[in-house]
């Protein structure tokens, strides 16, 4: 084994050594030096992911044991991290962006007070911690934990403000959300353990793939895990029916929203289903409802986007759209596909959202677009940066998104014309909202009040260096993911990633479609988004959008009234139900039961009570009797 690889365990320990010195001294630490340790904690874990990395990359792999962590009979689970080409990937996704993130949040929080200061860098360490738990751990019950834990550190910086009604109300409803796929999850680990009587990824795999007398899980065993496991990353990675706590995510503070929805939390279920990867191909008709949930997904949430105003709000229902793009190649099988959109969308929407929070910065904290315009001439790091981002985000050639989005509809495209053509449908919606958000932000004529305009500049280096980085990301990479068509073997993830996901055949590995089929698929895509980008750029950048949406728009703006579907059919039943409980069955039969029982020994005191009358005559009498009455209960007994 690596010697650098027996340091694994600095890379959680360090984000949660900076929760525990933040958390712990937040009021004693002034603000620059809380900057430094909690963005220096993360600094660290990059360093040490990246020498982990360069390890793997030469071939080096392992499961590394520190300790026993449940131990029954002959059933174990060890607290072990297993670090191989797949978790690598995400260890630098999450502290290379997480890091930026963090320095990015020194300038941009600097406003609370030193005691929130602290509390808010030492959430996102235990943020930080928990994703990467959740990415190294060498069984489901350690990703289980970390699972747990971005749960309640979304909660927590979702709620920051919590002096703001509406904002618990949002931290409450991710928390309850994620608790619904949480359970199915928690179901899946139990149905592994009472199959395989383990919950390493190493014996659940092979026991997958044992055949004849060693087989293990049936079709329908690998059927109903699959499906649980995959509820539970419909909560997490916000998909059909459990993705309307992402929105309302953006409640908490915009670098919250990046970490959240950019590098952390919503990639979980992606890396789950990846690493579980041989129970899914395995397992067909699961692959065709994570196909057709993450289509549906990734067109509902791009519809929705077209008629949203506020800044965050589009990039959160992008968010939605992409992650629904994730679950789509990994339901066609195309594991490599979902991992490099995981990385790519990791770059670009990270820079979208700290984009969005620089603009907000300089906007006095004004989100809705209708009320900005024109900020290119004030904002020119911002604009050149969130341009960047746009173009990655819509699949424009040459930069990390047109790379991946490519690879997902090609993918789909072997599988079916028609997903195919919905997902491309998809695209050039994304590409349109997109663009209707830069061009009302950024050109034409500013549309906020004079004393806005006045204040208006651009942001700090702690800002715009972030966005930077992010921008230059978000150009380059995708060129670890060069198709076959365009050369052969330049795919350096795929090769990278095939021992961990060596059952995915994408069009990168067994080759299904010819190259000139995927020229020609690359060529429609790339000039219909072309033609889309120009013409919303075009449309937004002379007539803003800025009027109240009426008609079909209504309905886009509105959400296609998911949110009062379920305030309906959900919430307010289970709230009378909750009514009825408290009215009759605590109020009625609990509380009556306990105050009759009360009542009752109050009752039988009074009465017993007469009988100490201090005769000695009636004590001496009611002995008698009561000698009499056990010898008769005796004698008859006997009979």
């Amino acid at each position: 084994m690596s010697n650098i690889l027996t340091l694994a365990y600095l890379v959680p320990l360090f984000p949660l050594i900076g929760f525990l010195v933040n958390g712990l001294l937040r009021k004693q630490l002034n603000k620059p030096l809380i900057g430094i340790i909690g963005s220096g904690s993360i600094l660290a874990s990059f360093i040490v992911s990246l020498l982990i990395f360069l390890q793997v990359k030469n071939g080096a792999s392992d499961v590394i044991t520190y300790f026993n962590f449940i131990s029954v009979g002959d059933f174990s689970i060890p607290f072990a991290f297993q670090i191989d080409q797949l978790s690598s990937i995400f260890l630098l996704i999450i502290t290379g962006v997480g890091f930026l993130i963090h320095v990015y949040s020194t300038s941009y929080m600097h406003e609370e007070k030193t005691e929130h200061f602290g509390r808010y860098f030492a959430y996102l360490n235990l943020f930080v911690f928990s994703m990467l738990l959740l990415v190294m751990g060498a069984n489901y019950v350690i990703m289980f934990i970390g699972w747990e834990g971005v749960g309640l550190c979304s909660y927590l910086l979702i709620g920051f403000w919590f002096k703001k009604p509406e904002y618990n109300k949002a931290a409450n409803k991710a928390f309850i959300m994620n608790r619904i796929g949480d359970l199915a999850f928690l179901i899946a680990i139990f149905w592994i353990i009472g199959k395989v009587n383990s919950v390493g990824y190493t014996e659940v795999l092979a026991a997958a793939q044992a055949t004849g007398d060693a087989q293990v899980f049936s079709a329908f065993d690998l059927t109903g895990i699959t499906i649980l496991l995959f509820i539970g990353a419909t909560g997490k990675s916000a998909q059909i029916p459990l993705y309307t706590w992402l929105p309302d995510a953006m409640a908490g503070p915009t670098p919250v929203s990046a970490l959240i929805h950019a590098a952390t939390m919503v990639t979980a279920g992606i890396y789950m289903i990846a690493r579980s990867n041989i129970l899914y191909t395995l397992s067909p008709l699961t692959l065709d409802i994570i196909t057709w949930i993450g289509l549906a997904t990734a067109l509902l949430a791009a519809t929705i986007a077209l008629k949203q105003n506020d800044i965050k709000k589009v990039l959160a229902y992008s968010t939605v759209s992409q992650l629904g793009y994730m679950f789509l190649a990994l339901g066609t099988g195309a594991y490599v596909a979902a991992v490099f959109h995981v990385m790519t969308h990791a770059f670009f929407k990270a820079l979208l959202f700290l984009g969005s929070g620089s603009v907000i910065h300089a906007m006095g904290g004004e989100q809705d677009i209708r009320k900005m315009g024109g900020l290119s001439k004030h904002m020119k790091v911002t604009n050149f940066t969130f341009l960047i981002g746009c173009l990655a985000i819509a699949g424009i050639p040459g930069l990390s998104g047109f790379f991946s989005k490519d690879e997902i509809l090609a993918n789909a495209f072997i599988k079916s014309p028609v997903i195919y053509g919905i997902g491309l449908f998809t695209a050039l919606l994304t590409a349109f909202y997109m663009f209707r958000l830069y061009a009302t932000t950024f050109l034409g004529k500013f549309r906020g009040t004079h004393e806005q305009e006045h204040h208006l500049h651009e942001s700090p280096a702690a800002i715009t260096i972030p966005l930077i980085v992010l921008a230059v990301l978000s150009v380059v990479g995708g060129y670890v993911g060069i198709p076959a068509f365009i050369k052969e073997g330049a795919h350096s993830l795929n090769s990278f990633l095939s021992p961990v996901v060596a059952e995915s055949n994408t069009i990168l590995g067994e080759h299904h479609i010819s190259h000139s089929t995927e020229w020609m698929l690359a060529g429609i895509s790339t000039v219909l988004i072309i033609i889309v980008v120009i013409f919303a750029w075009t449309k937004f950048s002379k007539r803003p959008d800025t009027e109240e949406a009426t008609g079909f728009g209504k309905v886009l703006a509105d959400k296609w009234y998911v949110d009062e579907l379920y305030e309906k059919i959900i919430v307010n039943p289970l709230e009378k139900l909750g009514g009825f409980f408290n009215r009759v069955m605590e109020t009625s039969v609990i509380d009556g039961l306990v105050n009759g029982v009360g009542r009752l020994v109050n009752y039988g005191s009074r009465q017993l009570r007469l009988i100490q009358s201090g005769q000695v005559g009636n004590y001496v009498l009611l002995m008698v009797l009561s000698m009499l009455l056990i010898f008769a209960i005796q004698f008859f007994l006997r009979k």
